[in-house]
């Protein structure tokens, strides 16, 4: 298993991003491995990494224009901000501006293709905003969340810096590479580490 994986199994179990909440939806159960003793449910690494992999493909079909990254989770700020630096694509850490997709008179609007949303309940007004004009949604989803409105979820810890840092600096990674502006096995200016420092 360990040589098909994205980054090491290490590196994944190290940054928590399998660790879920005491809380399961429905639609999550299927990403969930087993549940801990402490009531915590854990999810499947192998699962994580597949759907990692299918959201890197799908985004490098779209140009860096075309994509927008939402979080407005603190914890996955830093993460959003360094992505959008190494890779080119629009992102917004914080309360996400109304109309950016809808609003063609607005400065800061986006003819956006596909929305990335670092947690589907904060971020639902995106999401909103995405279903109105008819762009797919690709959401970053936690043992607790639903997966309504949403084109594709990646199950993962979308509450901790490291595991979104680990996240988005693979997903930056993948898309630079299928995308020709990073060489095959070259890594990226900034490094894993600094994606996930806290």
């Amino acid at each position: 298993m360990e040589e098909n994986l994205l980054v090491a199994q290490d590196a994944y179990l190290k940054s928590g991003i399998h660790i879920g909440t005491k809380f399961k939806t429905r639609y999550m159960e299927q990403f969930i491995y087993k549940t801990r003793s402490d009531g915590l449910s854990v999810l499947n690494l192998q699962k994580i990494d597949e759907r990692i992999r299918i959201m890197s493909n799908l985004l490098s079909q779209y140009k860096q224009e075309d994509i927008v990254i939402i979080s407005r989770r603190e914890n996955g700020w830093k993460a959003v901000k360094l992505f959008s630096k190494v890779t080119g694509i629009r992102g917004f850490a914080g309360r996400y501006p109304p109309g950016i997709l809808t609003n063609p008179q607005l400065e800061e609007y986006s003819e956006a293709k596909v929305l990335v949303v670092a947690d589907a309940w904060p971020d639902r007004n995106a999401i909103e905003d995405a279903l109105k004009i008819g762009i797919p949604v690709i959401g970053l989803c936690d043992t607790n969340n639903t997966a309504n409105n949403l084109d594709l979820v990646v199950p993962c810890n979308n509450k901790g810096k490291k595991s979104l840092g680990l996240l988005f600096y693979i997903i930056a990674r993948e898309y630079m590479t299928k995308r020709g502006l990073l060489e095959v096995g070259k890594e990226l200016p900034l490094t894993m580490d600094q994606f996930m420092e806290e």
